[in-house]
């Protein structure tokens, strides 16, 4: 699969699970909220908040945990101005911070889980994108024993020094071997003190 085929079908998907996501987080936070209206103060129900907090974590951005985080807070504390008093408010209000922390601490971790991964993602998509720009050499290679040209996939015989260019990343500087001097200039070989050193 092309790497743009990739990315649009991803584009797609991430629509479709917005799509089922924001009506199931809305839904689960009005069920939360009539639960936690119609039970006694004392009891630390805004922790189940942090299910729609987690569900908005599937989102691609963490703009909209935030926002479910912020909407979930709100509820919990409005729901204190709805109850009764009652003799042991510290009660209600220790709860009601338990509450609020799971939630931002749900939150906060999640976005930061979030951020790793997508991280994490983006580094394997560049290893994959390097992965198939690298050139490797495989196989057997037909040469011809006298003229070292190489017998391409085309059947076509190509200098090695073309051959290796076209399929590696490297490239060729030409010089002369020793061995080479001496049986093709033996004049300059004799003559020369450079070579004679090695």
């Amino acid at each position: 699969m092309d790497m743009d085929e990739k990315t649009a079908s991803d584009s797609g998907s991430r629509k479709k699970t917005l799509l089922v996501l924001y009506p199931a987080c809305g839904v689960l936070l009005v069920l939360i909220f009539l639960l936690d209206l119609f039970t006694p103060p004392g009891v630390a129900i805004g922790v189940l908040y942090a299910v729609v907090v987690l569900l908005s974590l599937w989102t691609p951005r963490s703009k909209g945990t935030l926002i479910f985080a912020l909407v979930c807070s709100f509820l919990i504390i409005a729901v204190l101005f709805y109850k009764p008093s009652v003799p042991e408010m510290y009660k209600v209000l220790f709860n009601r911070g338990i509450s609020l922390f799971v939630v931002w601490t749900t939150a906060m971790l999640g976005i930061r889980r979030n951020k790793i991964e997508q991280q994490r993602n983006m580094i394997l998509i560049e290893r994959e994108k390097a992965h198939q720009e690298v050139k490797i050499l495989r196989g057997f290679l037909p040469i011809c024993a006298s003229c070292k040209k190489i017998k391409d996939d085309n059947g076509y015989w190509t200098q090695i020094e073309g051959y290796i260019k076209d399929h590696s990343e490297a490239d060729f500087t030409h010089g002369i071997c020793p061995d080479c001097v001496e049986k093709l200039y033996p004049d300059f070989f004799n003559s020369s003190d450079f070579y004679k050193k090695k």
